[in-house]
């Protein structure tokens, strides 16, 4: 496919990039790579591309009558998408090492004129149910708004959603006690910076998916003139029964859809709903281009190949998640071992004399195992969460009233922890 308009090529994105990244560095250019810029190694003769591997794919052209000045040099691109149109011609004095890093994920959106005929293709009947069932339900029990940002938006509105957007990652990684990358300080900054003026200038987007005010799910997406690629995602965990990836992926398809977008691109890097969603599969490449006369040039472009070789079999021997792991547990050594919650529900069909009994506010942080409860009553009823009182039962820590509009239930809330659960 050929990209006209890379975002991740922008003025904006450059710039900010190298404000974080590069300060104080000059950027350089090379004739025989005009639409790229680099910054140098400090001792080696080693460009490598800005951005790095921040963007979300790379693409290029090569100028084979410009080769001045590319002697004893090397030059190294991070993340070419391999279903990008990129022209790797070379000559007797330049070589190419191509190596093959993170698998990619996307869904062609041509073969389709609508959600639904795309559900039909790519899901069973039955698994078309389950996903019209989560949002159904997700919307039947919630006060939900979908929107997406982009183009004009306040800096105060835009710094709001982004602060939510950080606490639902930490929320999530914590949940999953690993370290995430995005939420390193610095990198995090640069995320803040570059999205809003990119978001200003259509090049960017944040969708988020409301329950009342709060957002509960927030996509950080790029666009290039047919192409979305979702960067970051993340949603409330303590909306997973409801299955928000699930409902953010349709709600993005249709988005996409309707603006007559081409490809939804999933970017790099592996993961189950990944392999569900997807058409087609590719692989991002690093490309090491280097001057096959210079002994010193042919050295760094072999070494480089043979170390990134060696990454790509750590990452497919998932070393790379244990060690996030491993890190997350350095950090958090105090940390408490994860609890696996279970919870059974009684209709009560006698009145229950509620004013001697103590309501309980679902919003405080001491009462999120209730209110985890409360969601997990939602996804089996008919009911709405701005209707729910919840009391807790005299002479009892586990047990609570759930009172609905349509019913009246006696929930129990019972605790194993991960311990527990590998000793069973």
């Amino acid at each position: 496919m050929l990209i006209q308009h890379n975002p991740f090529l922008s003025p904006t994105f450059t710039a900010v990039w190298s404000k974080h990244f590069a300060a104080g560095e000059t950027l350089h250019t090379s004739d025989f790579l005009p639409s790229l810029k680099f910054t140098k190694h400090k001792k080696l003769p080693l460009y490598t591309n800005v951005g790095q591997t921040f963007t979300k794919g790379i693409n290029y052209h090569i100028n084979l009558e410009k080769t001045l000045g590319f002697n004893n040099k090397v030059f190294l691109i991070y993340d070419i998408p391999g279903y990008f149109e990129v022209n790797t011609q070379t000559t007797n004095d330049i070589g190419l090492h191509r190596s093959k890093q993170y698998p990619g994920f996307l869904i062609d959106l041509t073969q389709f004129k609508d959600l639904n005929s795309y559900l039909a293709s790519a899901f069973s009947k039955s698994s078309r149910y389950k996903l019209k069932k989560y949002k159904k339900r997700f919307e039947t029990s919630f006060d939900v708004r979908y929107v997406m940002y982009k183009g004009a938006m306040s800096r105060d509105s835009y710094d709001e959603i982004f602060e939510s957007f950080r606490q639902l990652l930490e929320k999530r990684f914590h949940d999953k006690q690993i370290t995430n990358n995005n939420l390193d300080p610095k990198e995090w900054k640069f995320y803040h910076e570059v999205t809003y003026p990119m978001l200003l200038e259509g090049k960017a987007s944040l969708f988020v998916i409301y329950d009342g005010k709060k957002p509960i799910g927030v996509t950080l997406n790029f666009f290039s003139e047919n192409i979305l690629f979702d960067a970051i995602t993340v949603f409330d965990i303590d909306y997973a029964k409801f299955h928000l990836g699930s409902i953010t992926i349709m709600a993005l398809l249709e988005w996409c859809l309707e603006n007559n977008l081409k490809t939804f691109d999933f970017s790099k890097g592996f993961y189950d709903y990944k392999t569900r969603w997807a058409t087609t599969t590719y692989d991002f490449e690093y490309h090491i281009y280097y001057d096959t006369k210079s002994i010193l040039a042919r050295s760094i472009a072999l070494s480089l190949k043979k170390f990134f070789e060696l990454k790509q079999q750590l990452r497919q021997k998932d070393i790379n998640e244990k060690v996030h792991r491993l890190t997350y547990r350095f950090k958090n050594r105090n940390a408490k071992p994860k609890e696996s919650k279970t919870y059974v529900f009684t209709e009560i069909t006698d009145d229950i004399a509620v004013d001697d009994l103590r309501s309980l506010s679902l919003e405080k942080p001491e009462n999120r195992d209730l209110k985890l409860m409360v969601f997990e009553y939602l996804y089996l009823n008919d009911d709405q969460y701005r209707d729910i009182i919840a009391y807790a039962v005299p002479n009892t820590t586990d047990n609570f009233y759930i009172i609905g509009k349509t019913k009246k239930t006696l929930a129990t809330l019972a605790y194993e922890t991960d311990n527990q659960k590998h000793q069973n």
